[in-house]
């Protein structure tokens, strides 16, 4: 089964306490952040300490992701080096607006990697994407690198690069569409942006809604209480389960006496039909039922 994405809980690398506890909110993937939610003066500590949370059993289960700073700053090789030495599964890099700033990084990782005796490839990278830049460059960005599992959309300096501001989603529907169609060219997953207002349940599910029906495979979150309205409205409802069912039974039946054509309540039934119900299955075996 393809991994699951959908939940990135972003996590302060200088926040010891959450350092130490977030993993009980079971998210899939948590992102301990070196870059802006770390003054100046605790980078140094803060890289330490998220060399520290790497390590820690209980996160055994959930993927890994270290947000470093940009590599041509004083700190962005030092986070680097930490991030893959620690054991990170994935590193991501900000402000990606081009394939070269990924050449560069892979570069550097494939020499920690020897260095520090972890099988060469097994770090994996994002590229966040937050300009109007990186928006167009998007598909090369995405084609670029065997290491990149995924490419993210970072709202705050893309509508600022765009002379605009966060609103209802229209001033992000272009990115959105642009990041979502570079990843499926690439075969990677596609991440969403952070929804700012963690006291607006409502807001944060319409958003969920829209971008679960454009196509993205999960979401960046700042709170962990958002984790569980997110895994729920990803989740199958029971009627798509039970057509899903009744679509791999109509196909298994029809394998079965030879035939070439599948129906089902007299509508044919093809191979995309097929593929999605089986992912509808998977889903709901990890995600369970909508509710």
């Amino acid at each position: 089964m393809k991994k699951l994405r959908r939940s990135m809980l972003f996590i302060p690398g200088s926040n010891a306490a959450m350092l130490a506890t977030s993993f009980v909110y079971r998210p899939d993937s948590v992102m301990f952040d070196l870059e802006d939610a770390v003054s100046l003066r605790e980078k140094d500590s803060a890289r330490l300490l998220v060399m520290h949370a790497l390590q820690l059993s209980a996160y055994d289960g959930i993927e890994k992701v270290v947000r470093i700073n940009p590599l041509d700053t004083l700190y962005g090789l030092s986070d680097l080096e930490a991030a893959v030495r620690g054991g990170a599964d994935v590193i991501r890099l900000p402000k990606t607006d081009r394939p070269e700033d990924l050449y560069e990084l892979e570069e550097q990782i494939t020499r920690i990697e020897k260095e520090c005796g972890r099988v060469e490839g097994s770090t994996g990278t994002m590229a966040a994407i937050e300009s109007a830049t990186g928006v167009v460059n998007a598909v090369d960005i995405a084609c670029c690198s065997k290491r990149l599992i995924g490419i993210a959309l970072a709202a705050f300096d893309y509508v600022m690069d765009m002379q605009t501001e966060r609103g209802d989603g229209t001033e992000l529907f272009y990115a959105r569409c642009a990041i979502l169609h570079a990843a499926r060219v690439a075969g990677i997953d596609a991440f969403d942006v952070v929804y700012p207002d963690v006291n607006n349940d409502e807001g944060f599910l319409e958003e969920v809604s829209l971008i679960r029906k454009l196509g993205f495979n999960g979401k960046s979150l700042i709170n962990p209480r958002q984790i569980e309205l997110l895994h729920n409205a990803y989740a199958p409802s029971q009627e798509d389960v039970d057509y899903a069912h009744r679509v791999i039974t109509a196909a298994r039946q029809a394998e079965d006496k030879g035939l070439g054509v599948i129906a089902l309540n007299g509508k044919m039934i093809d191979a995309p039909i097929i593929n999605r119900a089986h992912s509808v299955i998977e889903r709901a075996n990890a995600s369970g039922i909508r509710h």
